[in-house]
């Protein structure tokens, strides 16, 4: 049986000391924008129950509920892309065993962050946010980033959505109840900053958003991509996947059918989580 509870909450210290305790192969799991760390809870368990050791730790200050996080939404602002990778880094850096890394949104760049330093085993990067070197940007993602981009200062801000902007951003591939559901249940403010990054990565040669995609001790590295998301259409998916096809690690690619952003939070979670285990499983013990 796994260590890991589900809803029990852990420190990042005690997140690392419990999976180094387990001598299994650690996954850590990145969340994205308008999330926290509890929307991969029942991903952990997935993977806990098939013999991994799953760390969900948040981005630096994210509160632990959805309700503290509606409370205090200024514990988001300022946070960039360069600081969390970091923060990741770090966490990595204590694990005794190399871990897997499973991101979402900004959290797939992330993960590829991590990977393009040599720190993961096997990376899997679900609708991940573009980094410098990705050109397409389609009507749908300049629409689902408008509420943040829309407005300069909210750079320095945390930046809520409102539920029509969650529907579309996140929440399209789904029924209205559920779409209600997913924002009531997970939807949180995000820090702007990592938007205006990523928005500007091509006119920026000294962009945080940016991977080192020819490291050859990156790993392998699957690309997932949801067929009706409208923040990371399969545009900008399939030109990150061509990036790291420069890479002589394993590269692959998905696409999960009739499915949007919150493809990791939804109904149909669990495909797109077994999709990410059997990739892990080919590559780690």
């Amino acid at each position: 049986m796994s260590e890991y509870s589900p809803g029990v909450p852990e420190t990042i210290e005690q997140e690392i000391d419990r999976a180094n305790a387990s001598g299994r192969t650690p996954v850590v799991f990145i969340h994205g924008l308008w999330l926290l760390p509890s929307s991969w809870d029942r991903w952990a368990v997935a993977f806990a129950d098939a013999g991994y050791t799953p760390l969900t730790p948040g981005w630096p200050d994210d509160p632990e509920t959805v309700a503290e996080a509606n409370a205090h939404p200024d514990v988001f602002a300022g946070k960039t892309v360069g600081q969390v990778a970091e923060h990741y880094a770090a966490v990595i850096g204590k694990l005794d065993k190399k871990p897997a890394v499973i991101g979402h949104s900004f959290g797939g760049l992330l993960a590829q962050m991590v990977a393009g330093m040599g720190l993961s085993a096997a990376t899997v990067a679900i609708d991940a946010a573009p980094f410098r070197g990705v050109l397409p940007l389609p009507i749908s993602a300049l629409k689902s980033s408008a509420p943040v981009l829309g407005n300069p200062a909210n750079r320095h801000r945390a930046v809520p959505l409102t539920y029509d902007q969650f529907r579309y951003a996140f929440a399209n591939a789904v029924s209205e109840d559920e779409a209600k559901q997913l924002y009531d249940a997970y939807a949180v403010p995000a820090s702007g900053a990592p938007l205006f990054q990523a928005a500007t990565a091509n006119l920026n040669p000294w962009t945080e958003a940016k991977v080192d995609t020819e490291n050859p001790d990156r790993g392998p590295l699957l690309i997932v991509s949801g067929e009706k998301d409208h923040t990371v259409p399969r545009a900008i998916a399939e030109a990150s996947f061509k990036r790291q096809q420069r890479n002589p690690g394993t590269t692959e690619f998905v696409e999960i059918p009739g499915r949007g952003h919150a493809l990791t939070i939804d109904n149909g979670w669990r495909e797109v989580a077994d999709t990410a285990l059997t990739f892990i499983q080919r590559f780690t013990s």
